[in-house]
C-alpha cells in the first residue's frame, strides 16, 4: 500500500473504489490490488 498526496489518478483505474475509513481515504481495487493507498 502506498501513502499519497493525491488518489486521483488511481480513482480513475478499473475496479477502484474510494472508501473514507477512520478519518483516512483509501483506494481499494480488487481487480489489481496493487493500486492499494491511503492518504492521510
Amino acid at each position: 500500500m502506498k501513502v499519497r498526496n493525491s488518489l486521483r489518478s488511481l480513482k480513475n483505474q478499473p475496479g477502484s473504489q474510494v472508501v473514507r475509513r477512520h478519518g483516512r481515504t483509501f483506494v481499494i481495487n480488487k481487480i489489481n490490488p496493487r493500486l492499494k493507498a491511503r492518504q492521510g
